[in-house]
C-alpha cells in the first residue's frame, strides 16, 4: 500500500489529485493523512471530493472515509479503466478543470474514448481557467500524444458556479512521448480572450482587453485579444452564465513551439482595468525570465512527463512549492527520476503503457 503525507511540500490538494490517479494507474491502494494540512482549510473540499469520486467510478474503484472536511482516505483501486460518458456536478463554483486534469492522465489509458461533462466553476482564483486548458496546457500536451479537447457550453463564477464544460479524450495508441523545450525562442503570436457576462454595459470585455493590449504594446508585442460578451438576451456560449462575472487570458507562441500563457478571474473590488494590467504583467514576467513554459504549466505537465517514455526537459520561470510538491510525488509514487539545476527541470519518465 502506499502512503502519502498531504502535509508534506506545498500540502495542498494537488497531492490529493495526483496521488490518487498515480494509485491507479500502478493497481495499489493508497492511504494519504494530513490533506491539505497547509490550507485555511484543511481536508477535502467539495472539488476534490468529486474528483475522488469520479476517479472511483471510472475504475470500478472504492474511496473510504470521502467526505467533505476529511484528512485522510483510503483509496482501493478497481480492476479496469472505463471509457464512455459521464457526468459530474461539483456542486459550487469549485473548479471544473481541476476535476478533469485528475482524471485526464486516466482517461489516456482507458479502454474506449471518454467523453466528460462538468458542472462548476470555470473561472476562479488558485485554479486553472478553463482558456488556459484549452488554448495552452493542451497544446502543449498534444506534443506528447494527448489527443484531448474541451468545450465550453456555459461560463460559471464564483460564488454561484453552474459552468459547464465538455470534454473529449481519446486513448493513447502508444506510450506519451517525452516533451523537449529548452530553447524559448522569438515569439510569432500572441492572442487572447476577454469575456464578461451580463456587464456589457459597462464594457467590462473591451476595457479588459484595452488595458492589456496597452500593456503588452508598451513591451513591444502586438497582441489580438477577442472580445465576448455574455448575456441572457444574446449568450456567447449555449447558455449563459447564471451570474455576472469576468475572465482574462492571453498566450503565447514561440517560433520553437513553446506556448505561454496568463489568466485571471473577476472579482469584488477588481477593475477591469486591474484585471487587464496584471494579466499582461504576468505573461510578460514569464516571457522575460527565459522560460518555455509558464508559472502554471510548469507544474501541471509534471506528471505526463513523469509516465512518459524518455527524458523531457523544460525551463520554468520559477520553482514554485507545487512545482517542487509534484516533483516528489512522481519520484515517491512512479519511481521517475527529475533533476532541477538553475530554472530547468528534467523528468526521466518510466514509460507507463497501460
Amino acid at each position: 500500500m502506499i502512503e502519502i503525507d498531504g502535509s508534506e511540500k506545498s500540502g495542498s490538494g494537488t497531492i490529493v489529485r495526483d496521488a490518487v490517479p498515480f494509485s491507479i494507474l500502478l493497481g495499489e491502494k493508497i492511504r494519504l493523512f494530513n490533506i491539505r494540512m497547509k490550507r485555511e482549510k484543511p481536508g477535502l473540499r467539495p472539488q476534490h471530493l468529486r474528483a475522488m469520486e469520479a476517479a472511483a467510478r471510472i475504475c470500478d474503484g472504492r474511496l473510504e472515509g470521502g467526505s467533505v472536511g476529511s484528512r485522510e482516505i483510503l483509496f482501493r483501486p478497481g480492476a479496469i479503466l472505463k471509457g464512455g460518458e459521464f457526468t459530474w456536478d461539483i456542486g459550487t463554483a469549485g473548479s471544473t478543470a481541476m476535476l478533469v486534469l485528475c482524471l485526464l492522465p486516466l482517461a489516456l489509458f482507458a479502454d474506449t474514448p471518454s467523453f466528460y461533462r462538468v458542472t462548476g466553476g470555470l473561472f476562479q482564483d488558485f485554479a486553472p481557467s478553463l482558456f488556459h486548458v484549452k488554448h495552452v496546457l493542451l497544446p502543449v500536451l498534444e506534443k506528447m500524444g494527448v489527443d484531448a479537447s474541451v468545450k465550453i457550453i456555459q461560463p460559471g463564477y464564483v460564488p454561484r458556479g453552474g459552468g459547464q464544460v465538455e470534454v473529449a479524450i481519446a486513448p493513447l495508441r502508444k506510450p506519451l512521448s517525452a516533451l523537449n523545450l529548452a530553447t524559448a525562442g522569438r515569439l510569432i503570436e500572441l492572442r487572447g480572450i476577454a469575456l464578461s457576462s451580463m456587464l456589457k454595459a459597462r464594457k467590462v470585455s473591451e476595457r479588459m482587453a484595452r488595458t492589456s493590449e496597452a500593456v503588452l504594446r508598451e513591451k513591444g508585442y502586438k497582441p489580438t485579444i477577442e472580445v465576448v460578451d455574455d448575456s441572457r438576451e444574446k449568450p456567447a456560449f449555449e447558455r449563459p452564465s447564471v451570474q455576472a462575472g469576468a475572465a482574462l487570458a492571453i498566450w503565447a507562441k514561440t517560433d520553437t513551439g513553446c506556448l505561454l500563457g496568463a489568466d485571471m478571474a473577476g472579482a469584488r473590488g477588481r477593475t477591469a482595468e486591474f484585471l487587464g494590467e496584471r494579466t499582461a504583467r504576468m505573461l510578460v514576467e514569464d516571457l522575460n525570465s527565459g522560460a518555455t513554459v509558464d508559472r502554471h504549466v510548469a507544474d501541471q505537465i509534471i506528471p505526463f512527463a513523469a509516465l512518459a517514455e524518455g527524458r523531457s526537459t523544460f525551463v520554468v520561470p520559477r520553482l514554485t512549492d507545487h512545482i517542487e510538491a509534484r516533483l516528489w510525488l512522481v519520484e515517491r509514487i512512479l519511481k521517475a527520476k527529475t533533476e532541477v539545476t538553475g530554472n530547468v527541470v528534467t523528468v526521466e519518465g518510466i514509460g507507463y503503457g497501460g
